[in-house]
């Protein structure tokens, strides 16, 4: 052991944490956001109508539209996969998994599923991210015995 580590262990108090960062920090809103996202845009997907092919403009902009809406919705099912993985891997614990069995499950179905919305545009699997999400929403808060409403951003 260096002199530092001897200084500082009789100088500063003994800090211990269950997850990465200070309590607080971890919400799987960001994850319901990003998810509200990937529906939005599969929505906008689904609802575009094909101009006709002789008509260059407008093939052009349908082209643009359709890219954006497909560049976004990959990004945001990628970054809801990321928040995800974040609650799954940095905050929740053993003693997490014996309340409930199903966590890993549970989370690895709502990892596939935003695989499946990056590469599909499916308003079912949307819906089933964000049905995944809101299971998850429930099991976090009540790890933490706090009820906390489930809240659409579109409601």
């Amino acid at each position: 052991m260096s002199l530092f580590d001897r200084v500082a262990g009789a100088l500063l108090p003994a800090a211990d944490a269950h997850c990465d960062g200070p309590c607080g920090i971890y919400d799987p809103a960001a994850a319901r956001i990003t998810a509200e996202a990937v529906k939005s845009m599969t929505l906008k997907i689904l609802a575009l109508e094909v101009p006709d092919a002789s008509d260059s403009d407008a093939m052009a902009r349908y082209l643009n539209t359709l890219s954006r809406y497909v560049a976004i919705k990959e990004e945001q099912a990628e970054l809801t996969k990321r928040d995800l993985l974040i609650l799954w891997t940095d905050y929740f614990k053993p003693l997490h998994l014996e309340a409930h069995p199903d966590l890993h499950d549970t989370f690895w179905k709502a990892a596939k599923l935003c695989s499946a919305c990056k590469v599909e545009v499916s308003a079912q699997h949307a819906d089933e991210l964000l049905a995944a999400i809101k299971e998850i929403h429930e099991i976090f808060w009540t790890t933490k015995n706090r009820e906390v409403a489930w809240v659409l951003a579109g409601d």
